[in-house]
Parts: structure tokens; sequence; C-alpha cells
């Protein structure tokens, strides 16, 4: 009789843990809550789950940055010149210089107001900084 437990005991902690894989994959493919009206199905996947992301430009992680000093309150006329330090240390950037000194134009209209971002105008990047404004104005 004790064989005979011992056997049946060994199959179910070889039978059991598939069971308990394959239900929990079951369950997680698909739940009565999610929203099937897209015909996307979750399902338990390992396709894409290590792809990297995509590394940002130069240019756009550094219109990102001197935005983001416009928006803690730096005066636009110190970012300009932060702009202008950064195209000197990296000649790269120049080619993107007029869309980062226009995207802070508009910056600055929306933080001060037309007549005020004016006011802040430098010459970096030509007059990119003052078609930003007018364009905002």
């Amino acid at each position: 009789m004790t064989h005979t437990a011992r056997r049946i005991g060994r199959s179910l902690a070889l039978v059991l843990p598939v069971v308990l894989v394959l239900s929990g994959t079951l369950a997680v493919t698909m739940v009565p809550w999610a929203d099937t009206s897209s015909s996307q199905i979750l399902t338990a996947s390992a396709e894409d789950v290590s792809v990297p992301a995509k590394p940002r430009a130069a240019h756009e992680v550094l219109r990102d940055k001197l935005l983001g000093e416009l928006q803690q309150g730096e005066e636009p006329s110190e970012v300009l010149t932060h702009l202008q330090q950064e195209v000197d240390r990296r000649p790269s950037l120049a080619d993107h210089c007029v869309g980062i000194a226009r995207a802070l134009g508009r910056a600055a209209v929306d933080a001060y107001g037309p007549t005020k971002a004016q006011s802040f105008a430098r010459p970096v990047c030509d007059t990119s900084y003052a078609s930003g404004v007018a364009s905002m104005g």
C-alpha cells in the first residue's frame, strides 16, 4: 500500500506544477474585464520584451534640457547663453540651433507673454529666438 501511495504522490508532484503553469498562462491570456473591442488580447509572451529604447538625438536632449530650464524659471537670456555655449562646444548641434532657439522663443511667450519674451532676444542662431516669439505673439 505504501508503494502505491508513493507512486501517486510522485505522479502528482510531476503533473501538478505543469497544470498550475498552464492554468496560470491561460488566466493571463484573457481576463473578463479586459476591453477586447480593439481585438488585442494580452498574452504571456517573451516576444519583444528586451527591445532597447531608441536613443534620443543630442539636439533633442539639449532642446528638452533648455526648455526645462525655462520652465523652472531660468530667464530666457541665460537659457540662450547655454544654447550658444553648447553649440560652440559641439559644432554638430549648429544645424539644429535654429529649431531649438525657435522652440525657446515659443516657450518664453507662454511663460512671459510676447512683449516681455521679446525683451530677452539675443543674436543666438541669427534671429531664430525672435522668430519663435513672433510666431506665438
